[in-house]
């Protein structure tokens, strides 16, 4: 039997194979269907069977990552939704913290409320901060802004009332009116979203998952009518944000948890093979065709945040804390007013993509820098699938970046990568050195198509003394799916001064999201010996607005002590100091439900010499302390373990193309990954 992992990129779509018998891996990369992504899913797909003449009965198991809801989001395209809320609270979405986006520009707004005040309602309602009824539900006014959402048109409603995370029984009555009124509406309840407090996150969080909902289950019914087209039954899981698995069901009821989908993945997959060849600390480097994703894994462990933004809004929920910034292969090129050189973040995305690729394309981008300077093949990309207009590229960087700058062509491809290196590099130092790590502890992983094109250059500027290139880089996030489990999270807002009185509280919390979690492990039907539970208290001093996240193995009577001890090194950890003597507050009770899934191991390679898998050379352009220089040229896949290659050198695989500079070196390690050690 064979197990797939996908992932939906903005340019690419990628496949990864795994042959359950042997553990054989197979890798597949087609162009993206931004129209509709399940397009490109279901060529792949058919492309790999056929290439490796699989039956689709013999698909066991297919995991995917998926922009959608992001996009969604970031392109302002969710369905038109109404929101009921509690009196007197109707424009806490608009008014949100006052916090500016931007501290010293003016010109730079909040985005438009994704809910527009004609379609926020307010209804009389009131559940206190314990969760006592102190005004009754008025049943009517509800059903009156249900008519007037159905007379509208509107595909979703959520409905958020003020302290429905310690009482959900008005959120709830109110969404049955709705079901009432407007039949299969999407429904979202911030009950059911995020029961946690500080109203204007919880109801951020639940306006976008309404608003993405319908627009995702139409995808989720294209992506499956495809499979179903091909002759799978297996019914494919989706990614979420914290790194693990949900079923189709879950992803309809919650698709904002896939705001971080692929991105997840790939910090998941590189977590594992960092722990298997001996380093536990990384900076995550995926450099796709749109954008650029960062993230640490230190000890072997993602580092996860419960909160973010997406394209402006507040999205709060567990997810691997990446950063993203708007540099990818298909970042254009640009001058600015002042007639300066920029990169990013505006792409040319996969249609019509780099000049490079002969899809339309007009606008100068990374890519054709790339291409201009012989980095990457000039001829074709994707083992020979996809021909490479050289001379295009070179025309529109002379046009556009090197005339009007009075730049040799070599001058301008340098400098549009220059930009972008510096832009990844801040991004790394913004996950990293800012929050007190130092970068010469962590070695740098780098995967997307792009990411091995960029990452000495970017280790250099950053410090980081070594660079890890995994087999395939272009397709790690496809890769990172099959490393997976699946698992959901869950939570409950307790707050409360804790002591050894009221410790008992938090314990009955934990027990009531046992239950929660026993539940879920059922209709997910995971078996009694593949489920584990990981615990987490957020927890602050009193007085304190933010709180940490205090990982607990177990919550009973007994563990109070452990619970202050483990506070105090999370809070040293976090902020670099502790308060002796002062009370603790606990305001979350979190469990993460983890579903074990047989994954695809890592493959050792055998043993060979550099020499067998040279395949040529060619003039490629080193920078300008180097100028051209005659490279040899490497298969990736024809490379043994204990290879050494002296640089410079060009790596050449199907997804992705490794460029080593003169001063460097790198060796083979026994499951294929390039180690490059950086003098």
């Amino acid at each position: 039997m064979y197990r797939i992992g996908i992932d939906v990129g903005g340019t690419f779509t990628d496949f990864t194979l795994v042959n359950e018998a042997d553990q054989k891996v197979s890798f597949h990369k087609v162009p993206s269907t931004p129209h509709d992504p399940s397009e490109a899913i279901g060529n792949g797909i058919a492309g790999l069977l056929d290439m490796h003449k699989i039956a689709p009965s013999e698909v066991a198991h297919i995991g995917h990552g998926t922009t959608v809801a992001t996009n969604l989001v970031i392109e302002r395209k969710g369905a038109p939704t109404g929101l009921i809320t509690t009196q007197g609270f109707r424009d806490v979405l608009e008014i949100g913290r006052q916090v500016r986006p931007h501290l010293y520009d003016y010109g730079v707004g909040k985005p438009a409320p994704i809910v527009p005040r004609r379609h926020r309602v307010e209804v009389a309602e009131r559940i206190d901060a314990k969760g006592n009824v102190q005004t009754p539900l008025d049943e009517d006014a509800v059903r009156a802004a249900a008519v007037s959402f159905k007379d509208a048109g509107l595909e979703a409603v959520t409905v958020c009332f003020l302290h429905a995370y310690r009482n959900p029984e008005h959120e709830r009555r109110a969404g049955e009116i709705v079901r009432e009124v407007m039949g299969d509406v999407y429904l979202s309840l911030s009950s059911d979203v995020l029961p946690e407090f500080r109203e204007f996150e919880r109801l951020s969080t639940t306006v976008l998952n309404a608003a993405v909902g319908p627009k995702m289950a139409r995808y989720l019914d294209r992506f499956v009518s495809r499979m179903d087209e091909l002759g799978i039954q297996d019914e494919p899981f989706t990614i979420h944000s914290n790194g693990g698995l949900m079923s189709m069901k879950t992803v309809r009821d919650y698709p904002v948890r896939t705001c971080l989908s692929g991105p997840a993945a790939g910090v998941v997959g590189a977590a594992v093979v960092g722990r298997a060849i001996g380093f536990p600390n990384l900076v995550t480097f995926d450099v796709g065709g749109t954008s650029t994703d960062v993230s640490l894994v230190y000890d072997g462990e993602p580092l996860f945040t419960s909160s973010r933004q997406v394209a402006g809004y507040p999205v709060r929920t567990p997810m691997v804390d990446i950063h993203v910034i708007g540099a990818g292969g298909g970042s254009i090129a640009w001058r600015d007013d002042a007639g300066s050189l920029k990169v990013g973040p505006h792409s040319a995305g996969a249609v019509p993509g780099p000049v490079a690729y002969s899809r339309g394309g007009v606008e100068p981008t990374i890519t054709d820098a790339e291409v201009a300077l012989k980095r990457l093949n000039p001829v074709t990309l994707l083992n020979g699938r996809m021909k490479v207009d050289y001379e295009g590229a070179c025309r529109v960087l002379n046009e556009k970046i090197g005339g009007p700058l009075g730049l040799s062509l070599e001058e301008a491809a340098e400098g549009v990568l220059r930009i972008a290196n510096a832009n990844m590099s801040r991004a790394i130092r913004s996950v990293s050195t800012e929050r007190g790590y130092a970068l010469s502890d962590f070695a740098l992983y780098a995967y997307g198509g792009a990411g091995p094109l960029h990452a000495l250059d970017v280790a250099e500027e950053c410090g980081i003394p070594v660079v890890i290139v995994p087999q395939e880089p272009g397709t790690m996030c496809a890769r990172g799916i099959l490393l997976t489990d699946v698992s959901f999270d869950f939570v409950r807002s307790q707050i409360e001064l804790v002591s050894k009185e009221s410790w008992a509280k938090v314990c009955q919390s934990f027990k009531l999201l046992d239950q929660d979690a026993a539940a879920w492990f059922e209709s997910e039907r995971v078996s009694e010996e593949r489920r584990e539970v990981h615990r987490v208290v957020d927890a602050r001093y009193v007085g304190q607005n933010f709180e940490v996240q205090v990982a607990m193995t177990t919550v009973g009577e007994a563990d109070f002590d452990t619970f202050v001890e483990q506070f105090a090194a999370a809070h040293m950890r976090e902020y670099g100091y502790n308060v002796a003597g002062r009370e603790i507050e606990v305001i979350n009770c979190r469990m993460k439900a983890v579903g074990q899934v047989p994954k695809a191991s890592l493959g050792r390679v055998p043993a060979g010499a550099a020499d067998a898998a040279q395949t040529g050379e060619r003039s490629v352009f080193h920078g300008a302390a180097h100028g051209w220089k005659e490279t040899p040229v490497y298969d990736r896949a024809r490379l043994g373990s204990g290879a050494r290659i002296e640089g410079p050198a060009v790596i050449e695989e199907m997804s992705s193309t490794t460029v080593i500079g003169p001063a460097h070196s790198l060796v083979v390690d026994d499951f294929g990954n390039l180690i490059i050690r950086l003098s």
